[in-house]
């Protein structure tokens, strides 16, 4: 069972001076109790159900050929392009990592297989994959520095982390009476 709840509760239309006009869904993702928003355009959805096809058997995509922008219809491809997300997340226990990355989801632990499914750029580097490590533990001063005699309040956090992880068997001075 998944945990990832998708839903479009809405849609406008956009008006460009460079194109004609479109229509912008916007999409909540809900996955591991975090949610955020997207916006996608249909033919968004038509690219990611041609390399979908590839991997998994897709349900059908509402009709590409909608005339004008009657709210109408508009409304009736909304909900089809809501039952499409729900039809995939429901169908297929291991998702494509191509849909994941349509919803702008980065990391979905539940999944692990979920790398092994294609990616929308196949040539994705092994560098780009790789996580960045951040630095969990700072030191402002050498821990390994006994505090100064006139240190009137040792730093007790760090000497604990220090005397945790490197001297564990030895007594901690603050425990000697």
């Amino acid at each position: 069972m998944h945990s990832l709840i998708v839903r479009i509760p809405s849609f406008r239309y956009e008006d460009s001076a460079m194109e004609k006009g479109y229509t912008v869904f916007k999409i909540e993702v809900l996955t591991s109790g975090r949610q955020h928003s997207i916006e996608k355009r249909y033919s968004e959805f038509h690219s990611l159900h041609k390399k979908l096809k590839k991997f998994i058997k897709a349900p059908d995509l509402p009709s590409k050929h909608v005339r004008n922008w009657v709210p109408k219809v508009l409304e009736h491809r909304r909900l089809g392009l809501e039952i499409y997300l729900q039809t995939i997340i429901m169908e297929n226990e291991v998702l494509p990592k191509i849909f994941l990355e349509f919803l702008n989801i980065r990391h979905f632990a539940s999944l692990p297989k979920t790398e092994s499914c294609g990616s929308f750029d196949e040539t994705e580097s092994e560098e780009s994959s790789k996580l960045s490590h951040q630095p969990v533990l700072l030191f402002l001063r050498d821990p390994y520095v006994l505090p100064a005699a006139d240190d009137t309040f040792p730093n007790v956090v760090i000497e604990g982390v220090v005397h945790g992880m490197f001297y564990s068997h030895i007594q901690p001075w603050w425990t000697k009476q």
